[in-house]
């Protein structure tokens, strides 16, 4: 029996290459900054930095739950063994060459993390897990090459009109402006996801400069970075399945 080869999607473009390697959990994703416990608890806004984590049911091993199979099978995350409450992030992402885009993001933590519940919109991904688990992703999300400063940022509400302007600064659009870009060049949050005031300000590091910001893109554009029809499997890919979509209900075996 032949190992199968995990095919993470097509295409032969700079773009193409970049949403590979964040799909695939062999690949170590760069680490660009650090970020602390106690910031990224900060910044998510769901305790206070030492704080205990709130439950919504006993710890697994305190439940007498019947035998199930599954249970033997399946390894619980940190979470679900201590009974975690549900909490979420969501990034907001730049279409001007920010590093991740929300579909990309989605298809990423999937295959990353576990335990996960993941929504996408056309300018926004939520993603939801348990408390302690969710800490420990953001720390993936935010700490990698998968977040920029200036073109990403962690918005729990009001999120729109971010994706089709930046400010003259280079940063984007925030109406709640829950980061700043210092004089000397750093970016730092004064609030949490949702808008409310921090006691202090969390650093996230400096924006990373266009070439790098082109060259590891995962967002096609035809003005400022890579544009689709420059992908011709791309291209080829998408017209497949819009094809056999109109055609056949999106029923391949049909084809």
């Amino acid at each position: 029996m032949t190992a199968r080869t995990p095919q993470y999607g097509p295409g032969t473009s700079v773009v193409a290459i970049n949403r590979r390697k964040q799909m695939d959990p062999g690949h170590k994703l760069t680490v660009m900054r650090n970020i602390t416990d106690e910031d990224i608890v900060l910044v998510l806004g769901h305790r206070a930095p030492g704080a205990s984590f709130k439950t919504m049911h006993p710890p697994i091993t305190e439940q007498q739950e019947p035998e199930c199979p599954m249970r033997k099978l399946v390894v619980p995350t940190d979470g679900a063994k201590h009974g975690d409450r549900v909490r979420y992030v969501q990034f907001a992402d730049s279409m001007f060459n920010a590093p991740c885009q929300p579909y990309q993001r989605t298809y990423a933590e999937m295959y990353r993390f576990r335990g996960i519940d993941p929504g996408t919109l056309s300018g926004r991904q939520i993603v939801e897990c348990r408390e302690r688990d969710l800490e420990q992703y953001c720390r993936l999300l935010i700490e990698t090459e998968m977040f920029d400063p200036a073109l990403v940022s962690l918005r729990g509400a009001t999120v729109h009109g971010h994706s089709l302007r930046l400010s003259e600064d280079g940063m984007q659009f925030d109406a709640l402006q829950r980061c700043v870009l210092g004089k000397d060049g750093m970016v730092r949050y004064v609030k949490d996801q949702i808008g409310l005031p921090l006691n202090r300000m969390v650093e996230v590091g400096k924006p990373l400069d266009h070439p790098w910001l082109k060259e590891h893109a995962t967002i096609f554009h035809s003005l400022v970075g890579t544009p689709l029809r420059d992908d011709r499997e791309y291209v080829e890919y998408l017209q497949r399945i819009h094809t056999l979509r109109t055609r056949y209900g999106f029923m391949p075996r049909e084809a």
